[in-house]
């Protein structure tokens, strides 16, 4: 068997070290050839260890100095480069055949436009690559000819759920509805959450992820971001893409037919399911989940948006609707505002209701022109940070 050669771009979060766990278990099938990470010395050595990759990427310079004289004392084959922009350049090797992309936010843009001009098989869980590249994003891959493959849950789930003939989506879907846990505070008093801590909000009730999307999560941020996604891998149109509360987190998204049967994709809340799907479409191979045990599982609840005061309480998941039908470039401001809050609110110079503020007047100040360009995007996304920025000092 001739081994898939990987480069996984933030191999030291919670999607990369699963991702890595997966492939751990498939020797004969994985090579990994390149890994990055932020400025995480400690962890990226071992990876570099067990997995004895070609390159390791760290963003901080000086994480890469660190991270080059402790691999050269281990005496390990590894070549290290810092900065983001050597990933552009390694993501496109011909020794790399699919891309990992899982760089939490706007970050991962570059690298993600190269793998997809390049024509790889790209593995996103970068869902920013979607919410601020958009279009330019989705003609990258079309003109490179690369194959997407959504892993956050939901998107994996929908694209499992889905036709196989893309073409046929639109006249055979009649909606795709994503499922949401609703998070730690489904059922807190929303005048309540102006007192939530960044420890609560990071403590997800059935995943086990990274402090931002964890924050998101809270906010349902992470839905209206998921939704602006599913806007764009599948080409429904936002008034065909709906959200339901369902706090078991066992139906991952489901899709609706023409005729009103609903296919839906099923599994514990464990990303390694998704990431093995991606790794091996369109094969499946074992993933290292336990498996759904029906007999153990509780009742299976569902709630409306209109229910149990759920807009009140999770007002930015509104904002995936309006971003999607404001001009082009809208829902790049969103991303960068909520980026530049949710950083704040977890340095503590913001209250957790505060985030929705900065939000709403990050739009209100920065009206967009349609990107031409990723240099476009990258001015954009600057100026809505800008104004972020802005917001949060009168906010904080």
């Amino acid at each position: 068997m001739i081994r898939q050669r990987l480069a996984i771009l933030g191999s030291t979060g919670s999607i990369g070290a699963s991702t890595l766990d997966v492939v751990a278990r498939h020797p004969d099938r994985y090579e990994v050839v390149v890994l990055s990470a932020g400025s995480r010395v400690e962890p990226m050595l071992a990876q570099c260890a067990q997995f004895r990759p070609r390159f390791a990427v760290m963003a901080d310079e000086g994480a890469a100095r660190e991270l080059q004289a402790r691999v050269a004392a281990e005496g390990l084959p590894t070549a290290v480069l810092g900065g983001d922009a050597a990933l552009d350049q390694l993501v496109v090797r011909q020794d790399v055949d699919a891309v990992m992309a899982a760089i939490v936010g706007a970050a991962g843009l570059s690298s993600c436009l190269a793998a997809a001009r390049a024509g790889k098989r790209l593995l996103l869980a970068n869902k920013e690559a979607l919410v601020v590249g958009g279009e330019l994003f989705l003609q990258a891959v079309r003109e490179g000819g690369a194959t997407l493959l959504p892993i956050d849950s939901e998107h994996s789930a929908i694209f499992q759920s889905l036709p196989e003939d893309p073409a046929s989506w639109d006249e055979r879907v009649d909606k795709i509805i994503l499922t949401a846990s609703g998070g730690p505070f489904r059922r807190r008093a929303p005048e309540s959450l102006r007192e939530v801590t960044p420890e609560q909000a990071c403590a997800h009730p059935n995943w086990v992820m990274g402090r931002k999307i964890s924050v998101d999560s809270a906010t349902m941020m992470n839905k209206a971001l998921e939704v602006i996604e599913a806007r764009y891998l599948f080409g429904l149109p936002p008034e065909r893409l709906q959200v339901v509360i369902h706090p078991q987190s066992v139906i991952h998204s489901m899709v609706q037919y023409r005729d009103h049967s609903v296919v839906a994709q099923l599994g514990t809340p464990d990303m390694r399911v998704p990431i093995a799907y991606g790794l091996a479409w369109p094969e499946r191979i074992a993933s290292g989940a336990e498996p759904l045990d029906f007999t153990a599982l509780a009742d299976m609840s569902f709630e409306s948006l209109d229910s149990h005061g759920h807009r009140e309480r999770f007002p930015g998941l509104q904002l995936a609707w309006d971003a999607l039908r404001a001009p082009a470039g809208t829902t790049a401001v969103l991303n960068a505002a909520n980026e530049e809050a949710v950083a704040a609110f977890l340095d503590r110079r913001i209250r957790f209701d505060r985030i929705h503020a900065v939000n709403l007047a990050t739009l209100e100040r920065v009206q967009p022109s349609k990107p031409q360009a990723l240099a476009d995007l990258l001015a954009l996304d600057a100026l809505a940070r800008q104004a972020a920025r802005a917001a949060i000092a009168r906010f904080g």
